[in-house]
């Protein structure tokens, strides 16, 4: 019998029950709803055995933002070398005042204090969750009433997987980045059970043997492999760390920043982590290894230095020292036994030729800033037209990398010469002098008439040609016209297709639109911007072929898109059931390529300033092709862009969420749809006249990432290149986002109990 008044407990039997309980609830891994983890607290939750904990962290160079992640927690590893193995919405960060909390209703919720918005879930409301569990492999689960495993985190990896955890097919780790979106590096199981790292999304640098067997898990199993197992279990592929089978506590593997993968032991002896196994063992061999520092090296330890082997412009960046201003006064640098690659495009253009073939294809190429040739039989000859180059060198590569470098005026120094000694001018002859001018101005004035005549001749012929030049399939540069020209190709500006713009043909019926800027534009500001605006080419760019700058005139010429605007589709019912939703998606994707080329493809940054439905126009096959790029409207005149890359990321976002939600004039579009795929109801956002064929995660991917793009934040906005790659699926997790409209909210009051 217990008697809690008298504050004794007087059966011996209820006693030990009752301390046995009391050390089950201080030592379980269960969670109840309601726990909470605040980062002014520090306090953690611990997995039954102690090895592991979830717990915020701090970010070493960031001292006023946190994560919050599992790490491991054994008393056996020092707290410097307790490795964070799961991080909670993707490296999310957060502020000092945040918290972490199992909500009543079964969520896992990640609060930031900073920004007042919940960055991360586990999307698990409503689903009926009693309880968390932490699990001794840590692991850590949501059970619901039935217990069931409703979410796990060995489900939502992030750079590490640890024994027992597996990676599924469309699963992958991505290397640790203190960008909120994604970093380089990556980890992927493809369909037909084959293991890939990743650089971006389409450079692939490292694969495993191809077993072709469907429905492959990747594990790290306890004894040190990495295998890929059959739905029995059975590995049909593995490799070995080097203490395989022996007793070793504790090991993970990890997608490192340096993007290779490896395995990794606790070494007891040593206190500390040690290698095991890595898939590139040449460290140099990893796709831009040292990035925008120089080419890789490996030293006498056989670790990679990175060394710029050009001239130094930028003391942040390893330029290649070329520039097609320079015209023909260049020279060819040879380096051996090095590969050279582009990494801002990564594409390289392939062709077979010879040794000195492939130097003289770079040569002769204006764009070309490096070639290599692969002298290894395959003759092959890669030429890069990008800056940005990268590469490595070994005493056992077989190629060869040509560099093109500006000569520049002072390229060869000539040295000092030895003047012979100054003779004495010979006498005049006056008769001789007056014989000479007279014939010398007899013979200028005959060259003058003759280049005069030929001048007035030469301005009628090119009058003449000039509506011919756009049909030359050789022709180079912006044709040039006079407002004359500009009146007679638009018959007098009878045809009008949009405000200020009109169609008009030139010979052969070659079509073209003529869009009248209305403003006085400074000459020399004009033809600076259409120049740089004309040397631009994407295929989702509308290109400019002409311009018109004469008196107050001013005047455009694009190539003629023959369906005219995106938001004429948005505004016609029947014009709008042909915008299917691959057709939607396949135009945000193609709107968002052309935008990263305009920041990251021209020789110097651009951006469009004024980037909305009325300015994409889609072709006859319904393919995007953006127009307006490098001009922006400022009091109502048109001026050279000097928006910026933030700024045309948070209009992509606000086009793409009218083309997928049909809605155009809604001022609270944003709230709304993020209202609506917060509670669950993604489908409605979609426009009802999509006639089916939505797909679920195309939806979730594309609404998550236009949810980035407009955070009012421009630091927390995504990158156009990211964009792009969400759309197209190479990146296929993307963070919960917060609010767009970033609604500060109180944190909730303690409870006084």
């Amino acid at each position: 019998m217990l008697e809690l008044g008298s504050g004794r407990i007087r059966s011996p039997f209820l006693l030990c029950f009752f301390i046995g309980f009391l050390l089950h609830s201080a030592f379980t891994s269960e969670i109840p709803l309601g726990s909470k983890l605040s980062v002014v607290d520090n306090d953690s939750w611990i997995s039954a055995n102690g090895d592991f904990a979830l717990r915020f962290f701090n970010i070493s160079d960031q001292p006023n933002e946190f994560r919050i992640g599992i790490c491991f927690n054994s008393k056996s590893i020092p707290f410097s070398q307790q490795t964070v193995v799961w991080v909670a919405g993707a490296h999310a960060t957060v502020g000092s005042m945040s918290y972490f909390e199992l909500t009543p209703e079964g969520e896992l919720v990640l609060f930031d204090s900073v920004q007042g918005v919940v960055v991360w879930t586990s999307g698990t409301a409503n689903q009926s969750v009693v309880s968390a569990t932490f699990r001794d492999n840590g692991n850590l689960e949501l059970i619901n009433r039935e217990q069931h495993v409703v979410w796990q985190s060995f489900d939502t990896p992030s750079d590490t997987l640890l024994p027992g955890q597996s990676l599924s097919l469309h699963q992958n780790l991505r290397a640790a980045s203190k960008q909120t979106m994604s970093s380089y590096y990556s980890l992927y199981l493809n369909g037909s059970g084959q293991l890939y790292l990743r650089w971006e999304s389409n450079i692939t640098y490292w694969t495993s043997d191809n077993p072709s067997i469907a429905n492959l898990t990747a594990c790290l199993t306890t004894t040190g492999s990495l295998q890929l197992q059959d739905q029995s279990s059975k590995p049909v592929w593995s490799v070995f760390g080097d203490d395989h089978n022996e007793s070793v506590n504790y090991r993970f593997l990890r997608l490192d920043l340096d993007g290779n993968l490896r395995i990794y032991s606790w070494i007891e002896t040593l206190q500390s982590w040690r290698s095991v196994w890595q898939a590139v063992e040449n460290q140099c061999k990893v796709f831009a290894t040292c990035g925008q520092r120089g080419m890789c090296f490996l030293n006498a330890s056989g670790s990679a230095d990175c060394k710029c082997p050009f001239e130094l412009a930028d003391p942040t960046k390893c330029l290649v020292p070329y520039d097609e201003a320079c015209g023909s006064d260049i020279n060819i640098l040879t380096y051996e036994k090095t590969f050279l690659y582009g990494i801002y495009p990564p594409e390289d253009s392939i062709t077979i030729s010879s040794l000195q073939h492939c130097k003289q294809l770079c040569l002769n190429d204006p764009q070309c800033t490096v070639a290599t040739f692969s002298n290894d039989g395959s003759a092959q000859c890669s030429i890069k037209k990008t800056k940005y180059i990268t590469g490595y060198a070994d005493p056992s590569l077989t190629s060869i990398s040509f560099v093109k470098r500006c000569s520049g005026p002072l390229a060869v120094n000539p040295g000092p010469v030895n003047s012979p000694p100054p003779k004495q001018p010979p006498a005049l002859c006056v008769p001789c002098l007056i014989g000479a001018a007279s014939a010398t101005f007899f013979f200028f004035a005959i060259i003058q008439l003759g280049v005069g005549f030929w001048i007035c001749r030469r301005r009628n012929i090119t009058r003449k040609e000039a509506t011919l030049a756009l049909t030359c399939p050789n022709s180079k540069g912006l044709l040039l016209l006079s407002f004359s020209e500009i009146k007679s190709l638009t018959g007098d500006f009878k045809n009008q297709i949009g405000p200020n713009m009109f169609r008009g043909a030139i010979q052969n019926n070659h079509l073209v639109a003529v869009k009248n800027l209305n403003t006085s534009i400074e000459e020399r500001r004009f033809r600076s911007a259409v120049t740089k605006i004309g040397s631009i080419h994407h295929k989702n760019l509308v290109k400019l072929e002409g311009y018109c700058c004469e008196f107050n005139h001013r005047f455009l010429v694009y190539e003629y898109v023959k369906n005219g605007s995106l938001d004429k589709f948005l505004s016609n019912s029947s014009l709008c059931r042909r915008l299917t939703w691959k057709k939607r998606l396949e135009i945000c994707s193609g709107v968002a390529k052309s935008i990263c080329y305009l920041h990251t493809e021209c020789r110097e940054f651009l951006s469009h300033g004024n980037l909305k439905c009325a300015n994409v126009l889609l072709d006859e096959n319904l393919e995007a092709k953006v127009t307006e790029y490098g001009f922006a409207r400022v009091d109502g005149e048109a001026s050279f862009c000097g928006s910026s890359a933030e700024k045309d990321v948070e209009d992509f976002g606000k086009l793409a969420l009218t083309l997928l939600s049909g809605q155009q004039d809604t001022e609270d579009l944003c709230q709304w749809a993020y209202e609506q795929w917060i509670e669950g109801r993604s489908n409605d956002v979609v426009d009802k006249r999509v006639d089916g064929g939505i797909d679920s995660e195309e939806l979730e991917r594309a609404l998550r990432i236009i949810f980035w793009c407009l955070q009012m934040d421009e630091r927390r906005r995504p990158s156009m290149g990211e964009v792009a790659r969400v759309l197209d699926g190479g990146i296929l997790n993307v963070d919960l986002p917060p609010s767009p409209l970033a609604v500060q909210r109180p944190l909730p009051e303690a409870d006084d109990t």
